[in-house]
Parts: C-alpha cells; sequence; structure tokens
C-alpha cells in the first residue's frame, strides 16, 4: 500500500479522514473500475489433498492483505478469512512495525476451510489465478516491501509437497509473462491483524484503493470460478460480534 498506507490509520482514526475518504472513494467511482491486475486462467494442481470432513488452515501472503482476505471471503467451503501477520515475531505484529519492513513479517491471510467443499490445491488455485501476481517477489502492484512477499506458508509437510508441485506444474506450462517467485516457508506463526483492517474490503467498496486493486479481482473470482464462488462474504467482525 506504499503512501496509501499512511491513510488507513488516519481513516480508522479521525472523523476528518473519514470524510476525506468518502469524497475521494465516490469521485473515484464515477470513473470506470480498471484492474491493476489481470487474472491467469490456470489448470487445477495435478497434486492434491484429498476431500475429506472437517477443518483445516491456509496461510496465503500476496501483496495487501485487503485483496488476499476479500477473494477467500468470497470462496465456498472458506468459514473465515482473516487478514494478519506471519513470518515474524509476535511482538512486531503490529501494522505499523511491520510497514519498516525490517521484522520478517508478511502481510498474509489465514483461511479457514472444509476440505470436503474446497481443496487446498483448490485455494492455490484461486491465489495463483486471481488473488495476486506470483511473479511479483517483493512487491504486488503499487507496493513494495519484503512485506508484500508472495508467499504460501505452509502449514505441515503435505501442504508444502502440494505447493511446491503446483508450482512446478505451472513453470513448465509458462503460463505467466514471467517465472513464478513466490516462496515457501514453513514453521511460521499467524499473528491477526487490527480490527480495522479486518473485512476491509467489504466494508469500503468505493475506497480508491479497494476499487482499482481489489474488486476486479473479486469480479475475476466470480468470472473465472463460478462454482466455487459465493455471493455473501464470510466476514470477520460479524463472526466475532
Amino acid at each position: 500500500m506504499t503512501d496509501i498506507k499512511t491513510r488507513s490509520t488516519g481513516f480508522a482514526r479521525s472523523a476528518l479522514a473519514a470524510l476525506a475518504l468518502a469524497a475521494a472513494g465516490a469521485a473515484f467511482w464515477l470513473t470506470p473500475a480498471v484492474s491493476a491486475e489481470d487474472a491467469v486462467v490456470i489448470p487445477p494442481p495435478a497434486l492434491d489433498e484429498k476431500a475429506a470432513s472437517g477443518s483445516e488452515k491456509a496461510i496465503f501472503a500476496g501483496g495487501c492483505f485487503w485483496g488476499v482476505q476479500g477473494v477467500f471471503q468470497h470462496v465456498k467451503g472458506v468459514s473465515q478469512a482473516v487478514s494478519g501477520y506471519t513470518g515474524g515475531a509476535k511482538d512486531d505484529a503490529v501494522y505499523e512495525t511491520v510497514g519498516t519492513g525490517r521484522t520478517g513479517h508478511a502481510e498474509s491471510v489465514e483461511i479457514t476451510y472444509d476440505p470436503s467443499k474446497v481443496t487446498y490445491g483448490q485455494l492455490l488455485q484461486v491465489y495463483f489465478s486471481v488473488a495476486h501476481n506470483p511473479t511479483q517477489l517483493n512487491y504486488q502492484g503499487p507496493d513494495s516491501g519484503t512485506q508484500y512477499r508472495s508467499t504460501i506458508f505452509a502449514e505441515n509437510d503435505a501442504q508444502k509437497k502440494i505447493a511446491q508441485s503446483y508450482i512446478a506444474q505451472l513453470d513448465k506450462a509458462k503460463l505467466y509473462g514471467a517465472p513464478i517467485v513466490t516462496t515457501i516457508e514453513t514453521g511460521k506463526t499467524f499473528y491477526p491483524a487490527e480490527n480495522y483492517h479486518q473485512d476491509f474490503l467489504t466494508l469500503n467498496p468505493t475506497y480508491p484503493y479497494i476499487v482499482y486493486n481489489d474488486l476486479p479481482k473479486v469480479a475475476n473470482l466470480k468470472q473465472l470460478f463460478p462454482a466455487l464462488y459465493s455471493e455473501k462474504p464470510v466476514l470477520v467482525l460479524s463472526a466475532s460480534n
């Protein structure tokens, strides 16, 4: 979110900033929406987990967590998608500190899902296709720094194996204009982000950054994955309430 990052804290904490935000968002909404990144049509993974009942977690990082969270909140079989920080220490899991790019954290999303309804491989397909650009390592669109890296935080060896296999499969297919640079990290703890970051896309649909960078991702999810798309998002704050 680069310079845009400073606006979210002010927006959350200042009534004046909120009024300015609303005016800017309304003006931007009147202009045609153009996606910052095009989706890439990709095949499902050749290697995937077996469908099973229960609940599992997956953690993905791919730029600003607002858009990644917004996408996975619309995926059927996902019961929760929480924005947060992964890769660094607990004491550093604070928005302003993570924003320095020196904590080891990445803005990430922890997804709770039912593998009988959506598999880990299908989540990866959404992640690589519409949620972010996997050819951009330490940046996504206007946001730069290691906190925006393209990373899969594998929860176990099975997830690591599936992710490695899928990256190799996609690289071999040469579907992108550049090599996939997504890394795989293991043994990392997820820490939820501040409440004002949760459900940001749904709560701020006219915010310029959301309009340009993130709403097209949700539209692409609906178009490319109609069987996985849920019109109603699963929201963090409503669940906690």
